[in-house]
């Protein structure tokens, strides 16, 4: 039942984990899943350019990429990869704060595990507005702190 953080080949440091442990958890149970373990590894872009290519054969730079390796129906239990470069030029883009930007590539890599896609245009606008509850729940809690 654990969230952990790591970094692969950056330094990076997680502000507010003990918050976000807490947000990811809800969005979960909320879902009806059950939490198994969660690791979210913070690299570089090449990092995870050759995970893509490795794993996915796919030859894009990316943001996030998410395993599945539950065994179990309603069990979370995945590697949550996160590109900082990536997000931090997505929040530039976005004109949001890296952190921001970080908190939705966290719970976009989760809803994947929960089961939601983004492959098409109407999966991707619903994963957006999910994205979007969620951080406005991260943001209220944020506040009430």
């Amino acid at each position: 039942m654990s969230i952990n953080f790591f970094t692969e080949d950056i330094t990076y440091a997680i502000k507010h984990k003990a918050l976000l442990k807490k947000w990811v958890r809800s969005v979960i149970k909320s879902h009806h899943y059950h939490l198994q373990e969660l690791n979210f590894i913070l690299c570089s872009d090449n990092y995870l350019y050759e995970m893509n290519i490795k794993y996915l054969d796919h030859d894009t730079l990316t943001d996030v990429i998410t395993f599945d390796n539950s065994e179990i129906n309603q069990s979370i239990e995945g590697d949550i990869f996160i590109s900082i470069d990536r997000v931090k030029e997505n929040a530039e883009k976005l004109q949001v704060s890296s952190e921001v930007e970080l908190h939705r590539v966290m719970i976009h890599g989760t809803l994947h595990l929960l089961g939601f896609n983004d492959k098409t245009k109407q999966e991707k606008e619903g994963m957006r507005k999910m994205e979007d509850f969620w951080l406005d729940k991260l943001a209220q809690d944020f506040s009430s702190k």
